[in-house]
């Protein structure tokens, strides 16, 4: 059967998170996508599969592996026009595909996303401009010295954002624009992925766009906030798209170099 949007959804041991979106996906009542599901850790399936009202691909992992290679992994065996690359710990309360399917009839050459929203309501920054290293060190200094940054200003209208790129909480790419792409890059471990692709897409010719009408909820986690190891990917992967061919293409750019 062929579905309008195949989605992706990897677990690291965080079956509850899994078996909520599970569910909130089936409360849906749509028969027009199919999830593919992958255990990058042992553990016990969240619910019954068999339950759930769509077609669900289990991938057990015989050892951890990034978050650009699970998802490369499931594209592979996904069949939908689109490509939802989804986390584990989002909740969704209203329906956003009908959402992201007419932002792509409009815009068939973009890579899609919803609002996020946290608990309380408060827009999440998932929609951003291209980081800088000096921004980063802004960002750092605030940290320590306990002072916030002046929000970003992100391009759009009415009905939409244009960010630079979106996280990789919630993303809709056609297939035909994953594949173009080679999907997401493996030479980053965990971070830096999402902003990747997106550069990717962006220099490919592809638009960015947020559905103003559209939102699901997530708590982000922060874990490289928190943790060293974690601290430490987020560094060494920033380092590696600030010195990545598409990085410094998008700043010769825009500096009117090229």
């Amino acid at each position: 059967m062929k579905y309008k949007f195949s989605i992706s959804i990897v677990s690291h041991g965080h079956k509850k998170y899994v078996k909520d979106l599970l569910l909130d996906l089936a409360r849906l009542g749509r028969s027009d996508f199919d999830v593919i599901l992958t255990l990058n850790l042992p553990e016990k399936l969240p619910l019954e599969i068999n339950s759930l009202p769509y077609n669900v691909i289990v991938i057990n992992n015989d050892f951890p592996k990034g978050f650009a290679a699970n998802h490369n992994a499931a594209f592979l065996m996904s069949q939908g026009d689109n490509f939802v690359i989804l986390n584990p710990d989002i909740n969704i309360v209203s329906d956003p595909f009908d959402a992201m399917d007419s932002l792509l009839k409009l815009s068939p050459n973009a890579v899609c996303a919803p609002l996020i929203v946290n608990r309380e309501g408060k827009i999440e920054d998932s929609a951003r401009n291209f980081p800088t290293p000096l921004f980063l060190l802004k960002k750092l200094f605030g940290k320590i010295f306990k002072y916030s940054l002046e929000n970003e200003v992100i391009s759009g209208d009415e009905k939409v954002l244009a960010p630079d790129w979106v996280a990789g909480m919630f993303v809709v790419v056609p297939r035909d624009i994953y594949k173009k792409l080679q999907g997401l890059s493996e030479r980053y471990h965990m971070y830096y992925e999402d902003v990747d692709f997106c550069a990717r897409a962006r220099m490919a010719g592809c638009d960015i766009l947020v559905a103003k009408d559209a939102s699901v909820i997530h708590e982000a986690q922060r874990d490289s906030h928190r943790k060293f190891r974690y601290m430490m990917w987020h560094l060494q992967s920033a380092i590696r798209f600030f010195t990545s061919s598409a990085y410094l293409r998008i700043r010769m750019q825009r500096s009117g170099w090229i």
